[in-house]
């Protein structure tokens, strides 16, 4: 009588040690398996607090897409530093304008002075088509319609150029942002009387082009014209393709981007 309760002592803890084969216990997460999170600050630019294994940081960028950094500002520094600058001092003001960074850019980095006025207008949120022309037999006439973009993040955000929307006159040779290097055959199609191209390469921080070939003879009703032109740097780079002499001195003018 007095092993009895040693054997029901025994039979209970065998009892227990089965269901425990049975059901084991789940260990906790770690802390180690939990996804990477991140935070987005006042201006939209997303920035990231923690990382995972094969997990690449989030890096903002200067402009979304393939969309080239054309004029005025060449990298995300050169935006915040304007912004910084504006901020405490309201400097250059008209980054935040399109219609004037289209006027601006027209006259101080293309050298076409004779463009003088915007001819048309549409703006949608961070995008902006700007006409650009000037006076001539009492109208407007448009010399060509710039696209912007706004640049970097923030509610002051600057307008960039990326390009042109082309009509009458268009450069599609190189492709928009392909990779070329000197010379670089360039083309397109184009509508008029008599006209002279002159084709020149750019690039935002140089004051002085980096190429230029006139003149290209070239006319009829959308036809295809194409020519060569050597350059020297490297770079995001804009190429223009001009042609005028009726009117003015500049009438007409595309642009595309590349790197080299």
């Amino acid at each position: 009588m007095k092993l009895l309760p040693v054997v029901v002592a025994l039979m209970v803890a065998g009892t227990a040690a089965c269901a425990g084969d049975d059901d084991p216990p789940q260990p906790s997460p770690s802390p180690s398996s939990a996804s990477p999170t991140a935070s987005v600050p006042s201006d939209g630019t997303p920035v990231p607090t923690a990382t995972g294994s094969g997990v690449p940081p989030v890096r903002p960028s200067l402009l979304p897409g393939r969309y080239q950094p054309l004029w005025p500002f060449a990298s995300l520094e050169a935006v915040r530093a304007w912004q910084k600058a504006y901020q405490n001092g309201g400097a250059d003001a008209w980054h935040l304008d399109a219609e004037r960074t289209a006027l601006r850019f027209t006259r101080d980095h293309l050298g076409f002075t004779d463009i003088d006025r915007v001819t048309s207008r549409k703006i949608e949120g961070g995008d902006a088509r700007i006409g650009v022309g000037y006076r001539a037999e009492s109208r407007d006439a448009t010399a060509a319609v710039l696209h912007l973009i706004r640049a970097g993040s923030g509610a002051d955000a600057p307008w960039e150029v990326v390009g042109t929307d082309d009509a009458e006159l268009s450069l599609t040779t190189p492709a928009y942002a392909s990779q070329v290097t000197s010379p670089v055959r360039v083309g397109g199609r184009i509508t008029g009387v008599d006209e002279s191209l002159r084709v020149t390469v750019l690039r935002a921080d140089s004051d002085k082009p980096l190429g230029t070939h006139c003149c290209v003879p070239a006319g009829g009703q959308n036809t295809p014209w194409s020519s060569t032109v050597s350059f020297t740097g490297s770079g995001v780079l804009t190429i223009v393709v001009s042609t005028g002499g009726h009117l003015q001195e500049i009438e007409r003018f595309a642009i595309t981007g590349v790197r080299s």
